[in-house]
């Protein structure tokens, strides 16, 4: 039933839109043209987001199931005297992950320029301390792929203080089922929502509960899922990539269900449900903790909405850098929230 080709053709689709936090009209009008062919309702609220809705058998109580369309990104901060760009972050990375990406930058006029994210001093052959410079604001500029040579030349453009800048997300899918690209943090998600709508609706599957989609679109800077929340929703679940590394017990290959983040514990019971559901229907999953991460369902408890929290993603290797992530673990995810949507209450 869950299609793993239209996952990633979902999932190419997404990450070749740029959609820094701020900047993500293009990304929403891609979801909406889907649900308009699937015959979806759907609205967009005034944050820029947007709530589909699948209505259930009993539409006194609700899920609701959210995934970011919104990425990592910069603006522009300065523009120097040598007509190359200083930037500014959008989200939460590190320079070093950006050295040398090839980026665009987009004009409030609506015109897109290319350059590449450089140190100022990368050239080994000048710097002496190419290798040892600090990666930091000060240091890292975007050399602009057109004949500009000072501040004004660069102004003549079109390109100005607060101009949006996304980076190039190199999307590649290999052979043996890996997809690589930036931005799976959360394309890979809302690739996967996309999946899950189209599957219920195709066959006609009947849902328990009326469930809520919601594209957020400001996760990556804190807030994209704390409002929009119906009254009646009694279960909120993340949907967002689970975290690779050093202590994890989270890979490529599963899905992730996560116990705790740095905004504390997910709520047991839900959590206990999800893992119910995975052993019971032969998901592979992995249950773990994320040290240094927070979801827009902690968001929306923070926010004081009285509902039941979880957070579930695809294993995403290289998170907020060139992220890797295998078609597996895309399949068990989207098995889990199918089979999810369709369960009992927690």
């Amino acid at each position: 039933m869950i299609n793993e080709k239209e996952i990633v053709q979902n999932i190419k689709d997404l990450v070749s839109i740029p959609s820094p936090s701020g900047f993500t009209r293009d990304a929403i009008s891609y979801v909406s043209d889907f649900l308009k062919k699937e015959n979806v309702p759907f609205y967009l609220n005034h944050k820029g987001g947007l709530i589909a809705t699948l209505k259930g058998n009993d539409d006194s109580k609700h899920r609701l199931l959210t995934a970011h369309v919104d990425t990592l990104g910069a603006m522009v901060k300065e523009i120097k005297s040598s007509g190359r760009l200083k930037l500014t972050m959008i989200g939460g990375f590190r320079w070093n992950a950006v050295e040398g990406e090839y980026c665009k930058i987009h004009t409030a006029d609506g015109k897109t320029y290319t350059g590449t994210i450089l140190m100022h001093q990368t050239s080994v052959h000048v710097y002496k301390d190419a290798g040892d410079a600090k990666r930091d604001e000060q240091n890292i500029e975007v050399r602009i792929d057109e004949v500009v040579k000072t501040k004004e030349e660069t102004e003549k453009l079109g390109i100005s203080v607060g101009d949006f800048v996304s980076f190039e997300p190199r999307v590649e899918i290999s052979e043996s089922g890996f997809i690589k690209s930036r931005h799976l943090d959360d394309k890979a998600s809302v690739g996967i929502l996309l999946h899950l709508i189209k599957v219920v609706k195709d066959h006609k599957i009947e849902l328990p509960y009326t469930v809520n989609f919601l594209i957020s679109n400001n996760e990556e800077i804190g807030y994209g899922g704390n409002s929009n929340i119906t009254e009646e929703t009694v279960e909120y679940i993340a949907v967002d990539m689970g975290a690779i590394g050093d202590g994890q017990s989270t890979d490529e290959f599963s899905v992730s269900i996560c116990a705790k983040d740095s905004s504390g514990p997910y709520h047991y019971e839900l959590r206990k449900h999800l893992v119910k559901l995975a052993q019971e229907h032969s998901v592979d999953y992995r249950v773990d903790i994320y040290p240094y991460y927070g979801s827009d369902a902690s968001a929306a408890i923070k926010a004081g909405f009285d509902i039941k929290h979880g957070l579930v993603g695809a294993g995403i290797a290289d998170s907020h850098a060139y992220e890797r992530t295998h078609v597996s673990s895309l399949r068990h995810t989207a098995n889990l929230l199918l089979h999810y949507v369709q369960s009992k209450l927690a």
